[in-house]
């Protein structure tokens, strides 16, 4: 009666060649998968109150990352020049002093004249507020760029600026909530080109689940 033969060393796959063969489609999507989160959306959770009423601690936002640029995944490098950030954008970058991601309000950039007093901005001359509830002292409104923006002023203005004109290549960010958001008039000027991408939406939001809000 014949006898089946014994397999040979040719006919199956050797240990390292069959997990690199399970293996190998899984890492490929993964890295795919980060290469797009990286270069087209991405989300961000926000740590702190520093963006009230704006954002909230906890809430979950969508991130536009080909809004200032397409970039090379993993890599600063731009492969498509995008819109170029604007006052009044919520962007998402790494903080100048320690690398921390933040993410905050847009306000000025290169060419304009801007000055923070108890907490309002200035620029390029008259004061940016355009309305405000005197049945509630800690709400004021700015109008930023295109953009009407709600402040908390509940804790102060926060830290003054002194008239200053933004350089070229340099922009100036500041929290919503003034008195409590460590922003520019702490760790400086940001580059333009330091800006990630633009906070489009909150799309999570504690105690009200899956939502939809613009930014």
């Amino acid at each position: 009666m014949p006898v089946d033969p014994s397999p040979t060393a040719s006919s199956v796959p050797s240990t390292p060649r069959r997990l690199l063969a399970e293996w190998l489609p899984l890492v490929a999507a993964l890295v795919l998968l980060l290469a797009a989160r990286d270069t087209l959306a991405n989300h961000y959770q926000v740590p702190s109150g520093s963006m009230q009423p704006t954002l909230v601690p906890g809430d979950r936002v969508a991130v536009d990352m080909r809004a200032y640029g397409a970039r090379v995944p993993f890599t600063s490098i731009r492969l498509t020049e995008g819109t170029s950030p604007a006052p009044g954008d919520v962007v998402v970058f790494d903080s100048p002093l320690d690398g921390t991601r933040l993410i905050k309000r847009l306000v000025a950039v290169e060419g304009q004249t801007v000055a923070v007093q108890q907490g309002r901005l200035w620029v390029d001359g008259p004061r940016s507020e355009i309305d405000h509830d005197p049945l509630a002292a800690e709400q004021a409104y700015e109008r930023i760029g295109p953009r009407r923006v709600q402040l908390d002023l509940a804790d102060g203005g926060g830290p003054d600026l002194p008239p200053l004109r933004i350089p070229e290549g340099m922009a100036l960010v500041l929290g919503d909530h003034r008195g409590a958001s460590f922003d520019s008039r702490g760790f400086g000027l940001v580059p333009l080109d330091a800006f990630y991408g633009r906070a489009i939406a909150v799309y999570h939001r504690s105690g009200e689940g899956f939502v939809w809000k613009r930014l």
